[in-house]
């Protein structure tokens, strides 16, 4: 198998630097290209294809946000992480919405940059521990003051399980194999669980699974 090919994506020369030490000191690795602005972020993800994009929301010309949402778009093959100095909800949100498949926090890049990548290599999702908690401190706080249940607690143990299972960027198939079940019937629970919890897409699957604390 070849090396994790990663692309860098951020405005700061300084930072690009640090990520790279990080990511030289894993012998499978490597950096095929820097960005420093989200237009050259987007050309170069989808001249390079790697396997992996880190990019920062704050980037110059387009954002982080606009060039996850492109990258996504013309080059499906590349997992997209958000590594951000912000940990407010309303860029996390918008960066599943865009197609990241996790959001990474400047201040603790040293620890989650090898566990996000690895993560994003599985097809999973990964978050910074600090934003899990504050997206699910916010999740719970939101059900206080609306005064309702939790949509969670309708689902049944199956259900609890594939949803897991699901959040974790595991697909119909390797459900089934792992359950034992049919795909037909993974499938079957899977539109049951999207119907209970109301949400849409995957994106809004991974998000409602961090902030009820089923994944991290």
């Amino acid at each position: 198998m070849g090396k994790c090919r990663i692309l860098l994506g951020d405005d700061h020369t300084i930072l690009r630097q640090g990520l790279r030490k990080i990511i030289q000191e894993q012998p499978a690795w490597e950096v095929v290209g820097e960005a420093a602005d989200g237009r050259d972020a987007v050309q170069l993800a989808v001249s390079l294809l790697p396997d992996v994009a880190i990019l920062d929301i704050g980037m110059p010309l387009l954002n982080g946000i606009e060039a996850t949402r492109q990258i996504v778009r013309r080059a499906k093959s590349v997992a997209v992480l958000i590594l951000s100095m912000h940990s407010d909800e309303t860029y996390i949100v918008q960066a599943l919405h865009a197609g990241a498949c996790g959001y990474l926090l400047k201040t603790s890049a040293d620890t989650d940059l090898v566990r996000g990548v690895n993560a994003a290599l599985e097809g999973k999702s990964f978050f910074s521990p600090a934003v899990a908690r504050i997206m699910l401190d916010d999740y719970r706080r939101r059900l206080t003051q609306k005064g309702i249940v939790d949509r969670y607690e309708t689902l049944s143990e199956r259900e609890r399980e594939i949803f897991q299972l699901a959040a974790e960027g595991r697909s119909n198939k390797a459900i089934a194999q792992l359950l034992s079940v049919s795909p037909t019937t993974v499938e079957t629970h899977r539109a049951s669980i999207l119907r209970k919890l109301d949400v849409h897409s995957s994106a809004e699957l991974v998000l409602y699974a961090v902030r009820r604390g089923v994944v991290s």
